[in-house]
């Protein structure tokens, strides 16, 4: 079964907490803190393998966790870092955030290998907090938490060419004529439920192809298997439209064209711009060559003098598919040469650690107070003495850098007023 596309949860490794603990050796009654500090977490590494081409592995296994940092232990013992997990993915794998559908990563062009989420640094042990005046310090760093992330993995097939057309019209025997690939083939629609891709060799220069397979009428509104491959069309740079120039299922040449085309720019607008051919395939079963010039000069008639050029082939016996391959590889080397990725519009590291251990910085009307709550605060406040001199320095340092004093300035805070968290009040001073 292929697969192209899977829902994914993502977690990494919490950092290990630091750990509280006093030398205790014969002849030392008073011995210092050596709480050692707490293992980093480990990280989720997406990397490329360039032997996938499918999802499946992600739809049988839907979450993914990296270990954890092992906490600190006396005698400055470090806690082991938690092992990382590394997820082979299929070369065009975009990764996108669930809920928005915004893009976090694009596994292809010169990306082949992604931290997605970074494991929790381990906690500071208790050895890091003594001071001159506080000597003895009964308190460490709890390891940061794991992030946790909600994903959708897409595959989008990376090709220079994509075949495109309705079911029937030989897009796979095309692609089996002129390459190494062996598509299955069959006279019935959906014979092809995958992208198939394959290497155009002309001598030392080449390209790869696919074809595109579920375009019916609406697959842009997701009949058939439209929305399951038209994904797949957005990497190419040039498409080929191939088309049963004979008529031997009924169909018009010329309207499947338009309505292809038609298909493509409800989907994605940007898709219509691709540069074009047309390959008029089954000419073998033309009757007469008259009938063969009236089928392919209506083609012709209408779209080359809008640039787009009608090549008649027949992916049967191999006529004229040298001069189309020809003609596309010409069109692909007047293009850029580069794969077009999608930019990145969700940072997980940014946007998990903003929203998670959220605080509130408001006005107490009553008590005539400022008050700052929140799980944040509370962590926070479980690992830093506020009666020492280092301890509150750095809980000043807290304050400002995740913009509590701006907040506190912005409901128009002055010298000398109370701010109150959790049981501990201070008198503001800037």
């Amino acid at each position: 079964m292929y697969c192209d596309k899977a829902r994914v949860i993502l977690k990494s490794g919490k950092g290990g907490d630091g750990h509280v603990s006093f030398r205790r050796e014969k002849y030392v009654t008073n011995g210092g803190p050596d709480g050692g500090d707490g293992g980093r977490g480990g990280d989720v590494i997406l990397k490329v393998d360039e032997g996938l081409n499918t999802l499946i592995d992600f739809r049988n296994v839907r979450k993914y966790a990296a270990g954890n940092g092992e906490n600190g232990g006396k005698k400055n013992c470090r806690g082991k870092d938690g092992n990382d997990i590394i997820l082979k993915v299929p070369e065009g794998t975009v990764v996108r955030e669930a809920e928005s559908g915004k893009v976090i990563v694009d596994m292809s062009g010169d990306c082949r290998e992604y931290t997605i989420l970074k494991g929790g640094k381990g906690g500071c042990g208790n050895q890091h907090y003594a001071t001159s005046t506080m000597q003895a310090p009964k308190y460490a760093q709890p390891g940061q938490p794991a992030l946790e992330l909600e994903t959708i993995f897409e595959l989008k097939v990376v090709a220079d060419v994509g075949l495109v057309g309705f079911p029937n019209a030989g897009k796979s025997s095309l692609l089996a004529a002129c390459t190494n690939a062996k598509p299955k083939i069959a006279g019935y629609q959906f014979t092809t439920l995958m992208p198939n891709l394959g290497v155009v060799d002309l001598g030392g220069e080449g390209f790869v192809i696919s074809d595109i397979p579920g375009l019916i009428e609406g697959a842009s509104e997701g009949l058939g298997l439209g929305h399951e491959f038209l994904r797949h069309v957005e990497r190419t740079k040039v498409l080929i439209h191939v088309v049963d120039a004979a008529g031997t299922e009924g169909r018009n040449p010329l309207e499947d064209v338009k309505q292809i085309n038609l298909e493509l720019e409800k989907y994605n607008p940007s898709l219509i711009k691709k540069p074009q051919l047309i390959a008029a395939n089954k000419s073998d079963l033309f009757e007469s060559y008259e009938e063969a010039d009236s089928y392919v000069q209506a083609l012709k008639d209408e779209f080359e003098p809008k640039g787009i050029k009608v090549y008649t082939i027949s992916a049967a016996t191999g006529d004229g598919i040298k001069e189309l391959l020809r003609a596309a590889f010409e069109l692909i080397k007047s293009l850029p040469d580069e794969v077009m990725t999608f930019e990145q519009e969700y940072d997980p590291e940014v946007s998990l650690k903003n929203s998670e251990d959220p605080y509130t910085v408001y006005f107490d009307d009553e008590e005539d107070e400022y008050v700052i709550e929140g799980p944040r605060i509370e962590k926070m406040l479980g690992y830093t003495n506020l009666d020492s001199e280092k301890g509150f320095a750095f809980f000043q340092r807290f304050l400002k850098d995740n913009g509590m004093l701006e907040q506190l300035e912005d409901l128009g805070i002055k010298d000398g007023d109370t701010v109150r968290l959790y049981g501990h009040s201070f008198e503001y001073y800037k």
